[in-house]
């Protein structure tokens, strides 16, 4: 072995815009792992779009990224790739232990794994993604999940759900919660409204990927019910089903009402956050829920579910309410909006609770499990000796 133990990063899922939160765990965890443990010699195998995107710099100086020519956008090339290339790549470039960051890992890679399986929303919400990527995921996620010999999980409802779904002992799963993003460079407030066409409203602010277990049609509905003042703001990555958001936009006579943003750049992302009046997150399934800690971070109020990992993050520091109940995600919302001693306390709280997540302690976590997982393969192999 050598002096660095070399630990292999697969993040062939990466394209840069258009992963949402499985991006946004990468790029936060791995410079702060790589910071943190010089012991480790990182190397990370990426699609041509990340590599053209991101650059030899992508995760940092102490992080050594190898392109593979392979589209991330063309699923079956990255599945393709996966199984098949990936494992060469590794024994080429002697990789000790592979890390798969988004949810699937190759069958055989060859040498001890770990996974990270953000969750298996693919199996409680199928209409989630297209019928092609959930036939895929309801394939890969399980052979994944049997390959590695350890399982991280971003909360303990996602540790429970992997365990209730695909049967994996909860022994061979550790919780690493994810980290926030501390403020940064905001665009200016002013420049912000006028870029984006936001007027001069009150902003209540959405941050979510377009798929169906967003809730966000549901959102859609509940603010139609509001008097007319407030906009609604609704950043994230396009998917196959944005043109259903716009759709109910239009049949709800919400036009003028709501703004139905794209990808953002982190500076206009600090804008809003800081331009809004309070949060909303109506998810029905989260394996973190990475949004409403942000904005937990900023002192910013937050509404949200009151399902899978959402109480888990948020404490006692956001107005809960029932995603499936119109009635109650209206009310939560106008509550947030006028009532001045809710909005002091859920902000305070809120800045307090952020400060019980970071990337340092996921970063820690998570090399204590290739710790734990190099521990096993040398009891193993003085066991056979």
């Amino acid at each position: 072995m050598s002096a660095l133990r070399r630990v292999g990063l697969n993040l062939l899922y990466l394209v840069p815009g258009e992963t949402g939160g499985t991006e946004t765990y990468a790029r936060r965890l791995i410079p702060v792992l790589a910071d943190a443990r010089p012991d480790l010699e990182l190397v990370a195998f990426v699609t041509r779009e990340a590599f053209d995107a991101l650059g030899v710099d992508a995760f940092g100086p102490r992080v050594r990224v190898v392109p593979l020519r392979v589209s991330g956008r063309s699923r079956a090339a990255r599945v393709a790739a996966e199984q098949l290339l990936l494992p060469g790549r590794l024994r080429r470039h002697g990789i000790e232990l592979l890390h798969s960051l988004g949810s699937t890992a190759p069958a055989r890679p060859g040498l001890p794994s770990v996974l990270t399986l953000h969750d298996v929303i693919y199996a409680r919400y199928p209409e989630a993604h297209t019928r092609l990527m959930a036939l895929g995921m309801r394939f890969l996620v399980p052979l994944s999940a049997r390959s590695a010999e350890r399982i991280i999980a971003v909360s303990q409802a996602a540790a429970a759900e992997i365990t209730r779904v695909l049967h994996v002992p909860p022994e061979r799963i550790d919780v690493v919660y994810e980290g926030g993003r501390p403020p940064g460079p905001a665009t200016p407030e002013p420049e912000l409204r006028a870029r984006l066409e936001l007027g001069d409203a009150p902003i209540v602010l959405s941050v979510s990927a377009r798929r169906p277990h967003k809730n966000l049609n549901r959102l859609l509905h509940a603010f139609a019910g509001l008097p007319e003042g407030p906009l609604l703001v609704l950043p994230g990555y396009p998917t196959p089903f944005e043109g259903r958001l716009a759709e109910a936009i239009s049949r709800l006579g919400l036009r003028g009402r709501v703004r139905l943003l794209g990808w953002v750049s982190d500076a206009d992302l600090e804008g809003l956050y800081r331009a809004a009046r309070c949060f909303v997150f109506p998810s029905l399934a989260e394996g973190f829920g990475l949004p409403v800690l942000e904005a937990m971070e900023r002192g910013l109020p937050v509404a949200c579910s009151n399902t899978s990992s959402l109480p888990e993050v948020a404490g006692d520091a956001a107005r809960y309410f029932d995603p499936l109940d119109l009635d109650d995600i209206r009310r939560a919302i106008a509550e947030l909006m006028t009532d001045e001693v809710l909005r002091s306390r859920l902000g305070a709280a809120g800045r307090e609770r952020a400060r019980a997540f970071s990337w340092a302690r996921a970063a820690a976590g998570t090399a204590a499990v290739y710790e734990r997982v190099w521990e096993k393969s040398l009891r193993a192999d003085r066991a056979s000796s």
